[in-house]
Formats: structure tokens, sequence, C-alpha cells
């Protein structure tokens, strides 16, 4: 016997309101039998749910007994179905397999290099050697721009030594910083590059070296005087003059939104511990620069920009390569210092993000249509430029999450995972309408690990340590080799390049460590902590909201007023949406399972 139901009529009402209302009497010989809920879905194949008809009704047969408060959409979100079944629990023995798995990922890689490359700046894997820049070729700016001669990957790896407990280790590699690191160098780094990655880093494990509230416990040793401080404040101060002789105030050398506009977090703290206001003034007159350059259409900025006369040279606006850290430090810095004036270029920006760049279905679980994609546009007209998207954009959902835009964070996540499950890794770029990659190497990226933390973080579903089970063991079966792990080459035939990049140590896998890591002290301290773009710690500190200095380049309103264009909504508020999302879905799936079999099969 077969009854049609319509979902979307009765979907909150109780298996036997739905009969009830829908006009079916059961007859009494089947009491003792099954009833089978078959799901027909246009988009894909016919499924069904059985339950036994006595598991809903009480012992004497007489009388239904329906689960509480539970509608009859819940039997598709079951563990019957096929994404629940997979992904709706994971086993605490697992989690702390899982857990162990990536510290020694990360200890393979980083004795590895205090083996074989240290003092250089990174470790060739396979050929177990170290590299530093490429002297004989200056024009090489893959490796120039990052590459100091300075013991890059040492210094970026200090606070994720503390993350996995090991103290020890974070003393004695703090201690051969200060004796052995010196920037008295003849070598020409890109400001950001050596911002994020250098600066930052000092900075962080100079505040957790001497943060009296001790998170990951007593970390300080006798003796230390402040040194990793004075070693980012010489650093900065060398960095300086790049910030010279522009008449936009944006910094040398070639330069992109993000490379420019990236730099407000790390100077800013400098200047507020030393008292010193040249670091965030310089970085904030860029970022305001830039600012005032965006479209008066589309309220967009394009990714490269003449330092000169501030011109466009690029007009694709995306969220990904030369973009992408623009926006989250505009979010980051109103986080840390409270500049009212941060918050407002925030939402604006997200505003126009959400009206130019975002295309697909209205809503991420609800409705009809592609799933929901964040695409690259001119930035005056807000046309499609290409059809393609890099593995950077990934790092976006882990930015809605700090938004309280979970939502929506959970549907372009649920992309990106689907692109990593076909590949075992992320291309760095792929043509969403051939959906094939463009571009086929993966170096190790940490952006889609930071998104999957963050959303385990605001939701506790255990869909994400799936994910972040199936990044860990797709690393540790393609990119493991003799000495480390190597850029993937070719996502496809998973070749591979002789290069481990330091961001592999000091993100990826400190992400995935504390995705697993569940009574880590950064998840149990009653400080609150963010990361910067490079997943180096800083604590939200009201020190940072206090500046010992008026302010010298106060802001223009005109700056953030003027450019403005008449047509475009109010910013919406910063109050968090996880309130919007239903209680049901709390405890299911994050995202529906006919959307994530759509993104599949893709």
């Amino acid at each position: 016997m077969r009854f049609k139901i319509d979902p979307g009529k009765y979907a909150m009402e109780p298996l036997d309101s739905v009969l009830t209302l829908a006009g079916i009497q059961l007859p009494t010989q089947l009491q003792s039998t099954q009833i089978r809920l078959v799901i027909r879905d246009e988009k894909g194949p016919t499924r069904g749910v059985t339950r036994g008809l006595n598991e809903y009704m009480s012992t004497d047969m007489k009388r239904w007994r329906p689960p509480v408060q539970r509608s009859y959409l819940s039997f598709f979100d079951s563990n019957r179905d096929e994404y629940s079944r997979r992904y709706s629990s994971f086993p605490d023995p697992l989690k702390a397999k899982m857990k162990d798995m990536a510290k020694e990922m990360f200890y393979f890689g980083y004795d590895n290099y205090m083996k074989y490359a240290f003092p250089e700046d990174e470790l060739n894997p396979i050929d177990c050697e170290g590299r530093g820049p490429d002297v004989l070729n200056p024009s090489n700016i893959n490796i120039n721009d990052v590459l100091g001669n300075y013991s890059l990957t040492l210094i970026d790896t200090l606070d994720t030594l503390l993350v996995l407990g090991n103290v020890t280790e974070f003393q004695k590699a703090v201690k051969l910083v200060i004796d052995t690191v010196s920037f008295d160098k003849d070598s020409t780094v890109q400001v950001f590059e050596a911002n994020i990655r250098i600066l930052g880093s000092l900075i962080s494990s100079h505040i957790l070296l001497t943060d009296p509230k001790h998170p990951f416990g007593k970390v300080d040793y006798e003796g230390y005087d402040n040194e990793l401080l004075h070693l980012a404040h010489d650093l900065a101060v060398r960095l300086l003059p790049a910030f010279e002789n522009t008449l936009t105030g944006i910094p040398y050398p070639r330069t992109c939104t993000a490379g420019a506009g990236s730099l407000l977090v790390e100077f800013g703290i400098l200047s507020r511990l030393i008292g010193d206001s040249t670091f965030e003034w310089v970085a904030r007159r860029a970022v305001r620069a830039l600012w005032s350059l965006r479209s008066n259409e589309t309220g967009l900025l394009g990714n490269v920009v003449n330092i000169q006369t501030g011109q466009w040279v690029g007009k694709q606006s995306g969220l990904g390569a030369g973009m992408d850290s623009f926006y989250e430090y505009l979010l980051k810095s109103y986080i840390l210092f409270g500049e009212k004036e941060d918050h407002r270029m925030f939402q604006d920006s997200y505003e126009s993000i959400q009206n130019h760049m975002r295309r697909g279905r209205e809503s991420c679980n609800e409705g009809e249509g592609d799933p929901p994609l964040y695409v690259n546009v001119n930035m005056f007209s807000g046309e499609i430029m290409n059809t393609w998207i890099d593995s950077l954009q990934a790092f976006f959902p882990g930015l809605q999450v700090l938004n309280g835009d979970v939502d929506n964070a959970i549907c372009l996540h649920a992309f990106y995972y689907a692109i990593w499950k076909r590949f075992g890794a992320l291309p760095e770029r792929y043509n969403w309408q051939l959906q094939a990659p463009d571009v086929l190497f993966y170096p190790l990226r940490p952006e889609l690990v930071e998104s999957t933390y963050l959303l385990y973080q605001a939701t506790k579903n255990p869909f994400y340590l799936h994910v972040g089970m199936d990044i860990l063991q797709s690393l540790e079966k393609n990119a493991k080799v003799k000495c480390g792990y190597a850029t993937l080459h070719h996502v496809v035939d998973k070749s591979k390049e002789d290069r481990m990049e330091s961001f592999f140590l000091s993100e990826t896998c400190k992400y995935l460590y504390l995705l697993f890591d569940e009574d880590n002290p950064l998840h149990k301290s009653d400080n609150k902590y963010i990361f910067t773009t490079e997943g180096h710690i800083v604590p939200i500190d009201k020190r940072f909201r206090e500046k010992q200095w008026d302010d010298e380049f106060p802001c223009e309103e005109a700056v953030l007023v003027e450019r403005k264009p008449n047509n475009r909504k109010p910013p919406p508020s910063n109050n968090s949406n996880c309130n919007r999302i239903p209680e049901e879905r709390r405890y299911t799936l994050p995202l529906k399972s006919v959307y994530m079999r759509q993104i599949d099969h893709m």
C-alpha cells in the first residue's frame, strides 16, 4: 500500500498527525507490519526509510506514541540516511587517534626541518635539504618574496609548539631565534609575507611568553628580556621604507589589495605594545587609501593598484588571491582594536560582496537552484569576469563564522569540501563551470582546514570532525615524503614538488590538531583569542583597545561616506545569525542531505 505525502505541507507534524492530515487510515492488519516512507526527489534518486510501526505505538498496540516534537522529516535526517549515517557521530577514541595523527604530522615536518634545513628558511622534504632565497635569480618572486634568510620555518612555527603543549621545545626554539636570527641581511622580501609570517609570530610568541594568566602553563623562563618584541620592532622599522615615496601611501612593491591592506593587525599590536603610533599609522593609511578607491557603483575594490597613480591595474574583485585577507583584517582589526571605522568598512564590504559576488539560491539550506558560490566579478559593473575560484577563497567560511553568518559559511564550506573529496586536495584554481581544475598544484594550504575548525567551534557538529579526518588522511596519503610533506604539483596524478612552505606547520597542522583537541588550553582559557591570517594566536585584550597617543591621522568622514553608492542597503547588523538556524538542524547535518548530494554530484 502506498500513499503520497507532500513534504512541504506537513514538514513539522509528527508521524501520526501527518497520516491523519493526509487522510490516511491505517488498516488494523498493518499494526504488526512496517511503514515504508519513500522520498522522491526530482534531482536525485528515489530512496526509502523503513520503520516498524510498533516503534511508534504503545505495548498494547492500542494507541500511538509518536516521538516528542519530531517532524516526519527527522526520518530523512536520521541515521538511515547515507549522509547522516556517515557523519552524524564521531567517537572519542577516533578523535584521540586523529589528534595524535595531527601531532605526529607536525613533528615529522618540524623535526626534519630542524635536522636537515635549519637555519635556512624552508625544508625541501624530498631531497632532505634546506632552502633559502634564490640569489642567482632575483626575479624568482615565488621564492624571494617569502624567503629572507631568517630561519622562516622556525619562527613561523613557534606558537604551534605551545598549542601542542611542548613548552620545553618552545622555550628552546625561542632561545634559538634570539641567539641566531638577525634582520641585518641583504634580502629583498615582500612586506606582506614578512609581516604575517615573521612579525606576526614574533609578536604572538612574545605575548604568550609574558601573559600573566599563563593559558598554556608557565611558559616564560628566567632571563627573557623582551627580545622577541625587540626583533619584531627591528623588522618593522626595516619595512617602513616600503611606505615612503608613494603618492597614495600604499606600500611597495607589486601591490595587490590584500598585500597592502593586511598589515593592520600586526602593525597595530606592535604600536600598542611599544607605544609608538608609527606602525599602526602607516598600515591604517594604506587601508584608507585602498578604501577610498573603491567603485562608486558597486562598493567593490579591484585586486591590483598602481601605488603612485591610484589607478586600478587589476579590476577583478573576488574573495581569493589578491583580495582575501583585506576583508579578513577589516573584521579582525575591529575585534582587536574596537575602531568603529574598521567595522563600518567591513560591513559595507560584506554587503557589496553579498550583492555582487554571490550566485546561486538565496538560502543555503532551503529552496531550489544551484548551491551558493562567490564568483570573480568586475569591480565597476559586478559582471562575472571568469569562471574559476581559487583555493585561498576557502578561508571565507571561517570569516563568515566570525561575522555570525553561519548559514552561508556552512554552504560555501561544503562546496570546497566537495572539491577536496574529489581530488584529495584543493587545486589552486577550480573552474566551477567546467567542474575541473584550472591550476593543478596544491602547496598544502590551510584555508579549508581553518574554516573547518572555526565551523566546528561554532556548531560542534561532528560532520566537521569527519572533514578534518578526511583532510588529515589525504595529506598523509598524498603528500608525505622522505623528510616531510611536499607540495602537490598535480592534484590528479599526485606528482610532487620539493617544497614544504612554512604555513604547513604554522597553520595547517595547528588547525588540524586544535580541531580534535577539545581540551586544549586555547579552548578552556578564560581569555578569548583570535588568529592572524598566518594562524598566529593573539588575545583579545583590553590593552589593545587603548592607545597611548592621540589620533594623528583622524579618519576623514568623506573616506567612509562620500563614495558610498546611493542605492545600497543599510549595512547589516553584526549580530550572530546562529539563532536563525532552525533548532532541529543544530543536532543533525549542517547541510541537508539533498543539498550535500547536489554538491557532490556536480
